[in-house]
């Protein structure tokens, strides 16, 4: 073996000891969302007693990651408010300003000491998803990006046409009234080498494609993660109540578990 696999294995090793770091990127508008979001960022959106950004952090903290920096903009003295007092005993939460929009992967280059294997995700996902597992495929597979994915049906609010070919490429052979397709869609998080921040530009709007196409483009390793699980993104007003719906009932379904096993 070379001596440089064996300092490759070594560096792999060592970040593998290291505690994983999270930043979660809580910046974003939410103009979908408004009128909530006039008066709060969509990370603090209710979620019964519990804000998103709330749940986000104790369950990072529950999969041992504690070391967690929010990235901020909107609002961000709320978000400093509402955290600064409620944070899991035993993590630590840090802020990163973003003085302008900057996208969903810009304000990586804000955090400092990003020198290994770390998780990077959106403020306002609500899933199921074990961070520990998502951690392990990624290492497994020596990915330099892991995006978690979810199977997800997307309605089509038109007709579709399927058309012949060739000669026949003007005639309609089918007609689809609004379908529904189902596609792999990102979640909203990532766990990432920091090999990866070389593709970030030193300034300006950058996004997670934008970051996942320059990656494609050098020929690194980007792998994806199958999740079955639940997960919502929080995007317009219909997909928070359906989440705030969905999410406690599920709460309500394990407490009546547990006490069941208690008094059983």
């Amino acid at each position: 073996m070379s001596e440089g696999v064996y300092a490759l294995s070594d560096e792999l090793a060592r970040r593998a000891r290291r505690r994983v770091r999270a930043v979660v990127l809580a910046g974003g508008r939410g103009t979908r969302l408004a009128p909530y979001t006039s008066v709060l960022p969509k990370p603090l959106m209710p979620i019964g007693d519990r804000s998103i950004l709330e749940v986000v952090v104790e369950q990072l903290a529950g999969c041992g990651i504690t070391d967690i920096t929010l990235c901020v903009g909107y609002l961000a003295h709320v978000i400093e408010a509402v955290l600064g007092g409620r944070t899991p005993h035993g993590t630590r939460i840090t802020y990163v300003r973003e003085e302008e929009a900057l996208g969903t992967a810009a304000p990586l280059r804000l955090v400092e000491g990003l020198d290994s294997t770390f998780v990077a995700m959106n403020g306002d996902v609500l899933t199921t998803l074990d961070y520990r597992a998502l951690i392990r495929h990624h290492r497994r597979h020596r990915n330099i990006l892991t995006i978690a994915t979810r199977r997800r049906p997307i309605q089509i609010d038109y007709g579709v046409i399927q058309l012949g070919t060739r000669a026949l490429r003007h005639r309609v052979e089918a007609y689809h009234e609004k379908p529904q397709m189902t596609s792999t869609v990102s979640m909203g998080i990532y766990v990432l080498e920091p090999e990866a921040l070389a593709c970030i530009p030193r300034s300006g709007f950058f996004d997670f494609p934008d970051l996942v196409k320059a990656l494609l483009a050098r020929g690194e390793a980007v792998g994806a993660y199958p999740f079955e699980g639940l997960w919502f993104d929080i995007g317009r007003r219909d997909d928070y109540e359906t989440a705030v719906s969905a999410w406690l009932e599920r709460e309500e379904a394990e407490r009546a578990a547990v006490d069941a096993r208690t008094t059983g």
